[in-house]
């Protein structure tokens, strides 16, 4: 587990003391920190500590630095075939009443791993707003693994002055080297029985990108028999039904949907349409009983409202679709099946408004 938080005071220690009871810290584990300018901004001290040989399933007890408060966190589950683990949902977080409302809401049910796919704080450009989002999510991203992958929102380039993701890639440490790839934008990781793919929607894309060249060796290092799940998460949807944004991802679609289609990817998790949408299994523009299940979830929260209008007719491969804000719920069972949910965030209560079960596809004979 990676623990990361932001001082005030540059010279502020990168340690974390952690155990297993509360108030007993037996173990340390030491980190760097660093700081970014932007424009006028200067950042506090981001600090990095990564706490190694973990056991699977166990609470732990942990101070950032040694006068902190005492916060705790679960680790997933072991890495296994038939080991079940849930994954929380939710893109396009933002920092409203809606955000806060899901985050609450997320913290109330028993979820192993956070997704996020892309569009975090909302910063665009004005610095303050990551500090009051790490303040907003903390409760969250204190307790559980909170991983994410960037969007459009996280990019914040001045020409000449600044460069893309700077912020980003100091605050939102991801196991990018763990996974041999050379850039914080895109990395995997696996916990339980699924192997997780974080892709870059505004990295390179091409099929001569390091982005590229990477996923074809990460896919390659995939072992079934350990992980038969296989899942990726994105910012910009391929298939996605509603009048905004549309084609913002069909040049990584291009490039990379027969890779992620050979390689019996199960399910792609996307964002920045700011509706819900669930698709069939589709490959190459049509439903395919082999092909991925679509889900875009980028209604988190953000300030930019929902998208309300959708294509008509509906597409063939297009199963459920609404503009309403709320999270999702990927919990997998076993090493052939998957059960999906999506709750509406509404009236002031979680509504389940949509749900399927999903087999996996290395169980597929056909496939």
């Amino acid at each position: 587990m990676r623990v990361s938080w932001v001082t005030i005071d540059p010279l502020s220690p990168s340690v974390v003391v952690f155990g297993t009871k509360s108030g007993i810290y037996d173990r340390v584990a030491i980190g760097d920190s660093e700081s970014y300018d932007f424009l006028l901004y200067r950042s506090g001290q981001v600090h990095n500590v990564v706490l190694y040989n973990l056991s699977a399933s166990t609470t732990y007890f942990y101070k950032c630095g040694y006068e902190s408060l005492e916060y705790m966190f679960k680790t997933p589950p072991a890495i296994g075939f038939e080991t079940s683990v849930t994954f929380a949902v939710a893109g396009d977080l933002g920092q409203t009443d809606d955000t806060y409302s899901i985050l609450n809401r997320i913290q109330q049910t028993d979820y192993d791993v956070f997704l996020l796919p892309g569009d975090l704080s909302y910063a665009d450009y004005y610095q303050p707003l990551w500090d009051s989002f790490g303040s907003l999510i903390e409760p969250v991203a204190s307790s559980k693994p909170f991983m994410v992958t960037h969007g459009n929102h996280e990019k914040e380039s001045v020409p000449l002055l600044v460069d893309p993701f700077r912020s980003y890639n100091t605050r939102w440490k991801m196991p990018y080297k763990e996974s041999g790839s050379d850039s914080n934008l895109y990395y995997s990781f696996e916990a339980a029985g699924v192997h997780v793919l974080m892709l870059g929607s505004y990295a390179h894309v091409g099929r001569n990108s390091n982005q590229y060249k990477w996923l074809q060796a990460d896919l390659a290092n995939v072992d079934r028999s350990k992980t038969p799940w296989l899942i990726a998460v994105l910012h910009a949807p391929w298939y996605n039904s509603n009048c905004k944004h549309r084609g913002d991802g069909d040049e990584m679609m291009k490039s990379m949907e027969s890779l992620l289609h050979k390689a019996k990817v199960d399910i792609l998790i996307g964002g920045h349409v700011h509706a819900y949408e669930r698709t069939s299994r589709v490959f190459n523009g049509r439903s395919d009983s082999c092909g991925i299940v679509h889900i875009t979830v980028g209604v988190g929260g953000n300030r930019e409202g929902l998208a309300n209008r959708f294509l008509q007719p509906t597409p063939e491969w297009s199963l459920y679709r609404e503009a309403s804000y709320g999270f999702g719920s990927l919990k997998i069972l076993n090493a052939t099946h998957a059960h999906w949910s999506w709750y509406r965030n509404k009236d002031d209560n979680s509504v389940m408004a949509d749900e399927t079960w999903i087999q996996n596809k290395v169980s597929l004979h056909a496939c």
